[in-house]
């Protein structure tokens, strides 16, 4: 184990042992926590249908409520969720995609601003989001039509708690809900005002943040009214602002370090079998040969790093209404209305844009000639495939390139709920109707329209008014604004995802069993959903010099029914205290998939008051998205190490360089046998689309555990419980990296056809969407907690939250049937995505009186990535102080510092962007924040 490793584990065992050393000295004088509380009045818990103790901890959820939502000093749910150990991470604010990465593989869209969130590391599309029970509208953030759920689209301010199974419910709650459920529990009933408003900034003084939150209920009585809203705003944070950011290579100082891009100001020309650069800018006059110079690689290489954002801007206005009346004894109605606008920004460097065969950028740019009639030409020939393999320019005349989203939500559910007596039991029901609407603008600034480029770069004769010749051949300052005017545009692409809903559920009890009464639950259940994505006209033509898209558009209806049933089969008897089995089935008709019938079957046992153990069988079932069916092909921009190239710092585990059959697979593709080739680009373009031929994903899961809460040590409980999920026909592409290794090092023609070369250089690779993928996950959680009464030094809390992760693999097509890549304990690099095999958050809670504390600290272990770079493990300690005061704690106050101790990020050399993973690492910096509350 490593230094920076034992340090965190005596870091996180001694939390445990100041926490376990704090006996209580007054212990018989206050009532203390019981080790298992009191039943409570029966609800629907999420997991279920039927009604249940919800304390009963019959199943592995974890509850997130407003109070530990405040210990955070975070302005977003979807970042406090990522901090559970089992999140895998998912999009958040330290994602800057826009430019840099295309758009992903699975039709969703780059997600510009939008958070998910992720469990298991399964992908946020396997993750049902609820609200209330009822599914939330899924995201659009205006570049392609994601199958997941934009928590930034839920105000703040609605949300009582958060409840997270972290089990397969595809039999109870339909399709996505193979890695769990994250339900949404909004206020319903408030007795009076609360509002809190908190600022916090780095110490570096950026990233400014701030936070407003207000809602107001009128109490209880037969109508109930709880309406609010909240007001976030967050202020970006530099790549340039940061050691780890400032250049492609993590801490760098340098291009030498590698990762810098060949666009460059001065362009790139690799023309007659020459690969040159300007020795200056060419300014007021036009290029001649004598102007040019070999190009020096890695010192003519552009720093396109500083341009991002680290943390990206962001601004989030929200409104919500949650309305309840008694038109009866036994009927009531309730509406809730919640409106969200989301306004974001993403940033990357000034457009890379080029022409020639091996550019591979779009089909228009790389067929482009320059003619000999172009007035900059200095070279007095037609510049085509026949002597010309690419010439490369950084268009800074156009400035950084922007991307600004603006995404409107609109979300609706109407019920009418009641209850009856029947059959010596009461049965409850509700039906509910609901709609979501997701609705996302997005301009882009500092892009080119390849068509118009096409005609100012072609015959002289051809480019009449308005067209202005093009100067590719002057370097950085040379294209004038008339040449500008003519040829960029700006950007509007839009996309809308819609969601009709309607269900009837009914519950309660037949007959007594030993165990108590025999709980049944049935429903059914109607959806629609609509998505659309439209990006601008000139991108749909093909005249984009960005990332290239064509419209997509689709639906699909499903009609579903379920039952579940509770059986307590044994009670209040020696060695079962509780013997319950519980079941339900799910019946599905997709009308884009298909039916398919789900099963989960589970059972609950307490040999002893203090035990609970349980364990469950869950099949899982996930329709494709309509992004997965209908997504037209794009562009995936994947930071990858051609195996060919002999390039420093190559990544790839056999490449040209060390090992002989690789060597003679690359020359037999074309590439010098002298060894002189050098990848041009970091990023090679992939080939991504969706598949109308798609199967839903299948997945069978198991979890075993327990809970431990001894009568002997009151307050304290401890967790654990192991999962097993296997998925088969995953939805997914073979990764780039994978199909060219197969290619050049297993010579597999199947691989080699979906790799294209132009010459020597790498310049895309195919990997379209298809159920070919299987993945198999285990792991372990362990949680304890412990909670004390009064000690005389106030009261303390304990929580010690794990994931241990056994293994994460990944099964695709190989060479001689499949490949199992193996996840666990490593860093996937691009899209980047860690596989930590610990994750563990601990806290410490002290109040007496009107002031508490909480410090916490969070590990994440080691990661292994390609090339052998380890990035080590990190301890980051968060600390809140907190002060209350007035008649009933009216006004409240709070200071804290997260990364108290200014932890630096691990650097991740095959990572996107910035040299950091944002699914497992922390922002570098110290955050510090101060909040303010009311309550009246």
């Amino acid at each position: 184990m490593s230094k920076s490793a034992r340090s965190s584990c005596v870091s996180l065992a001694a939390i445990a042992i100041m926490a376990l050393s704090l006996q209580p000295a007054h212990a018989q004088t206050e009532p203390q926590p019981a080790a298992e509380p009191e039943p409570q009045d029966e609800v629907v818990v999420t997991g279920s249908r039927i009604r249940r103790d919800p304390l009963a901890q019959d199943a592995p959820v974890v509850q997130v409520d407003q109070a530990d939502i405040s210990k955070t000093g975070l302005s977003s749910i979807n970042d406090v969720l990522q901090r559970l150990p089992s999140s895998g991470g998912g999009l958040n604010s330290r994602f800057n995609n826009s430019g840099n990465l295309g758009n992903p593989p699975d039709g969703g869209g780059v997600g510009a601003g939008a958070a998910e969130i992720d469990l298991r590391y399964l992908g946020s599309r396997r993750v049902l989001v609820l609200v209330d029970g009822i599914r939330f509208v899924n995201g659009a953030s205006a570049s392609g039509v994601p199958g997941s759920t934009d928590l930034n689209a839920i105000p703040d301010s609605a949300i009582e708690r958060v409840e997270v199974l972290q089990d397969g419910a595809s039999a109870i709650y339909g399709s996505d809900a193979i890695a769990g459920v994250v339900n949404i529990i909004t206020k319903k009933r408030q007795d009076g005002l609360m509002a809190s408003a908190q600022h916090g900034m780095f110490d570096e003084g950026d990233g400014f943040t701030q936070s407003y939150q207000l809602s107001w209920g009128n109490g209880s009585g037969p109508f109930q009214i709880v309406v609010g809203g909240n007001y976030v705003k967050q202020e970006g944070v530099s790549a340039g602002s940061r050691a780890i950011s400032r250049y492609p290579a993590p801490y760098a100082d340098s291009c030498a370090a590698g990762g810098c891009s060949g666009f460059l100001p001065n362009g790139r020309y690799a023309i007659f079998g020459q690969d040159l650069t300007l020795i200056a800018p060419v300014l007021g006059r036009a290029a001649t040969p004598a102007d040019f110079r070999d190009f020096a690689d890695p010192g003519d290489r552009f720093n396109f790093a500083p341009f991002n954002y680290l943390q990206i801007p962001l601004e989030r206005y929200g409104a919500f209404a949650n309305l309840r009346a008694e038109l009866a004894d036994n009927i009531n109605f309730s509406v809730k209305g919640i409106w969200n606008k989301r306004k974001s920004s993403n940033q990357a460097a000034p457009l890379p844009f080029g022409v020639g065969p091996a550019a591979g950028i779009t089909p228009v740019l790389d067929g482009t000639p320059v003619d000999a009639t172009n007035p900059y030409n200095p070279f007095g020939v037609t510049l085509d495939a026949t002597n010309m393999d690419f010439i490369f320019r950084r268009f800074v005349e156009g400035g950084p390139r922007r991307f600004d989203q603006e995404v409107e939500t609109l979300y609706g559910v109407a019920t009418l709920d009641g209850d009856f007596q029947l059959a010596g039991g009461r049965w409850y029901w509700d039906v509910n109707a609901s709609y979501g609407r997701n609705k996302a603008e997005q301009q882009m600034f500092g892009n080119i329209h390849s068509g118009r480029l096409r005609q100012a770069l072609g015959p002289l004769a051809a480019c009449t008014a308005p067209c202005v010749p093009f100067n590719l051949f002057g370097g950085a300052g040379s294209i004038t604004q008339p040449m500008l005017d003519y040829v960029t545009f700006v950007q509007e692409d839009s996309s809308k995802q819609e969601s009709w809903n309607v269900s009837a559920n009914l519950s309660g009890s037949l007959f007594d069993l030993p165990g108590g009464r025999l709980g049944v639950a049935f429903g059914a259940e109607y959806r629609e959903l609509k998505g659309r994505f439209d990006p601008d006209p000139i991108v749909a033509a093909g005249f984009s010099s960005d990332i290239p898209a064509q419209p997509t558009r689709g639906d699909y209806s499903v009609k579903e029914a379920y039952a579940e049933i509770e059986a307590p089969i044994l009670s209040d008897t020696p060695f079962f205290q509780l013997l319950e089995l519980n079941g339900a089935v799910r019946y599905s008709d997709y009308s884009t998939s298909g039916s398919t019938t789900t099963f989960k079957g589970s059972l609950n046992w307490k040999p002893i008051r203090d035990l609970r153990l349980r364990g469950s069988y869950s099949e899982g079932f996930r329709a494709p998205s309509i992004g997965e069916l209908f997504g037209t092909q794009s562009r995936f921009d994947q930071t990858l190490d051609d195996p060919c190239s002999s390039h420093a710092g190559n990544t790839a585990a056999r490449n040209f360089q060390n090992d002989t059959t690789v060597r003679t697979n690359c020359i037999a593709a074309g590439v010098p046998a002298n060894g002189s080739y050098n990848q041009a680009n970091p990023q090679i373009s992939v080939l991504v689309g969706g598949n109308q031929n798609l199967s839903p994903e299948t997945s069978k899961g198991w979890v075993v555990g327990g809970v431990y809460s001894p009568s002997w040590l009151r307050g304290f409980s401890l967790e654990a419980n192991y999962y097993n999920i296997k998925i088969t026909g995953a939805i997914q592409t073979v990764d780039a990296e994978v199909t060219v290794a197969n290619c050049v090092v297993s010579n597999d023609p199947t691989a080699c056809a979906l790799v294209t070369r132009a010459g020597a250089q790498l310049t895309q690779v195919s990997g379209l969407l298809q159920n070919i993928a299987g993945i198999e996950t285990d792991g372990l959680d362990v949680n304890l907690a412990w909670r004390t009464g009064d000690t005389g030094a106030g009261r303390f809390g304990f929580t010690w939250n794990n994931t241990f992760l056994f293994n994460y693999d990944v099964i695709v097509p190989g060479t001689d049937g499949t490949q199992t890549i193996r996840r666990a304990g490593t860093e996937q690099g691009s899209p980047s995505q860690g596989f930590p095999k610990w994750k563990a958050v601990g806290a410490i809670d002290w109040d007496l009186g009107d002031f508490g504390a909480t410090i916490t600290g969070r590990y994440i272990s080691a990661l292994d990535e390609a090339g052998g770079n380890v990035l080590p493990s990190r301890f980051y300690t968060d600390l809140q102080l907190r002060l209350s005061t007035g008649a009933d704690d009216q006004f409240g106050f709070a200071l804290g510092a997260n990364n108290l101790f200014n932890i630096s990020a691990p650097g991740c050399i095959t990572c996107d962007l910035n040299n950091i993973d944002p699914t497992v690492h922390d922002l570098p910096g110290r955050y510090i924040y101060v909040r303010a509350s009311l309550r009246m």
